[in-house]
């Protein structure tokens, strides 16, 4: 509960598209991106608590993109709002490759919505260019807060059809620095605020070994590597081919040189490791976990499963993977490690570790397939793998691209 409220009340107080006290929009002109326009879409997602961002990465995303050389037609990186030769909107718009069965999509992820306090009431002109899109098969957001799913939902888009998607599993790998964190977040008087840490403390230690908050090691039958980003080889290649020869579901490309570019951020602060699990001498599945850097207001340091994927979603596969990644996060001094998405199959795993809950104030998936035949398939729950590999979730430090 008492995490819900600080969620609340984060998204109430920080929100880039809330309009406060304005009389009449402002006018703005609406172009597409240039390359030259990234210093002043760089200061204006600065001003607003966005992720911090390079041309490099601007490189990375759309000069290095693996799918270039598949798109139809080439797509907009983006597009601005102008006044007075000043950028006062951006949306940004990556394309990506997705397989569903038999059949090559492009995707289009929607990614960094801000506007100025006073054009905010124009932003919905960054997103009617984001869907008049031509030679797009999927239109993605993936990291909406609340006003950005309305105008989701504005443009017909559906909400991922997995609620479980919405409530992230977590783990306090060290009580004290914890609590601390959520006294200060409470905003409580500094002796209230060391009484309730010390309290806070202990009543999370106790209820971790009564509880037993953590992946049972005995679960774990088979032998876990660690290996680097620039260590991804063929081997992945071919357990991805056999992942695509299984019962059909909706999967963002997870060909070798797309894990690599994903995962290769320019200038990362954190850390991005990749665990195998092999049988035989045979890759069976891996798991990509990230260390974010320690969060600038308490200092707290949180690592993410960013991907996994297991032959035929082998439990015994993806316990001896999370347990690893357990252990690499507790190893890396973080203090939460987490888990966000992922079918209700390989979430049951978690599930019995007896993990913590906390809730997106609102659902921050949400997709739109230019097909009838496809929106239709996509109804349905089962067809979705969705975790934050997906659209733009993990392309920056996660969680901060929108």
């Amino acid at each position: 509960m008492v995490l819900h409220a600080i969620r609340k009340r984060k998204h109430r107080n920080h929100n880039p598209l809330r309009v406060q006290g304005l009389s009449r929009p402002l006018r703005a002109v609406l172009r597409e991106v240039q390359f030259a326009d990234f210093l002043g879409v760089r200061d204006l997602r600065s001003r607003y608590g966005l992720s911090s961002d390079s041309l490099e990465n601007w490189e990375r995303l759309w000069r290095r993109n693996p799918i270039m050389d598949q798109l139809r037609e080439k797509l907009a990186i983006g597009w601005v709002l102008e006044s007075d030769n000043k950028i006062v909107g951006y949306l940004g718009n990556i394309p990506l490759l997705y397989h569903f069965g038999d059949r090559l999509l492009i995707a289009a992820a929607a990614s960094g919505l801000v506007a100025e306090p006073g054009y905010r009431s124009s932003s919905l002109s960054l997103n009617a260019a984001f869907y008049r899109q031509t030679s797009v098969d999927l239109y993605l957001t993936t990291t909406a807060i609340e006003p950005v799913g309305r105008m989701a939902r504005a443009f017909q888009c559906a909400p991922l059809p997995q609620p479980e998607y919405e409530s992230v599993l977590f783990w306090v790998l060290r009580s004290h620095p914890f609590a601390e964190a959520v006294t200060q977040k409470l905003g409580l008087a500094r002796p209230i605020s060391a009484i309730g840490s010390a309290i806070g403390s202990v009543a999370l230690a106790s209820d971790k070994i009564l509880r037993r908050r953590w992946p049972s090691p005995k679960t774990a039958v088979l032998a876990v590597t660690e290996i680097g980003i620039e260590e991804i080889g063929d081997d992945f290649e071919d357990l991805w081919r056999q992942k695509l020869q299984e019962t059909p579901r909706l999967l963002a490309d997870r060909s070798p040189a797309t894990l690599r570019w994903h995962l290769d951020i320019p200038g990362d602060a954190g850390c991005t490791r990749i665990l195998c699990c092999y049988l035989n001498r045979r890759l069976r599945g891996y798991a990509v976990i990230r260390h974010e850097p320690p969060n600038q207001v308490n200092g707290l340091r949180r690592s993410i499963i960013v991907d996994t994927l297991a032959v035929e979603d082998d439990p015994q596969v993806l316990k001896s993977l999370w347990i690893a990644a357990y252990r690499n996060a507790n190893d890396a001094g973080s203090h939460v490690f987490e888990v966000l998405g992922f079918p209700p199959g390989i979430r049951r795993i978690c599930e019995g570790w007896h993990p913590y809950v906390r809730r997106y104030p609102s659902c921050p998936f949400y997709y739109k397939a230019v097909s009838p035949a496809l929106q239709k398939d996509l109804e349905d729950g089962m067809a979705w793998y969705a975790c934050p590999f997906d659209g733009d979730t993990s392309l920056w430090s996660f969680g901060t691209a929108s």
